[in-house]
């Protein structure tokens, strides 16, 4: 597995419910390029299962994105593109949302430590 050729300022890229992006909007971690490039998607009740795996597969695949943060509930409706996901960069973290806590079962890296530690 080859390492990507990362860009000096890696990203963040955030794909969740308008709260959980503006949040992190808030802090700093939006950017949107000349080619209207955005980091970010907010997903909501219309927001088409495809939109988001397009948007997963394009984050995965930037040169520029270190870490994609998707909330547990969206990355569920995408749960076997993101277990199929086998590269360290961009890492792929799972966070709750204000109405889904976070359960760690469900969580692709979370399983992956536990296969690879041994540890139940």
């Amino acid at each position: 597995m080859a390492a990507k050729n990362m860009t000096e300022n890696a990203l963040v890229a955030v794909i969740g419910d308008e709260d959980i992006v503006t949040g992190f909007l808030l802090a700093g971690c939006g950017q949107k390029d000349k080619k209207k490039t955005e980091n970010f998607l907010v997903v909501d009740n219309k927001t088409s299962i495809s939109k988001i795996e397009q948007s997963f597969k394009n984050f995965t695949q930037r040169n520029d994105i270190a870490i994609i943060l998707i909330s547990q509930k969206i990355a569920d409706e995408i749960r076997p593109l993101i277990d199929e996901y086998n590269q360290v960069i961009p890492t792929i973290l799972e966070i709750p949302s204000k109405d889904h806590p976070y359960d760690p079962s469900k969580d692709s890296v979370m399983l992956k430590v536990k296969r690879m530690t041994g540890a139940d």
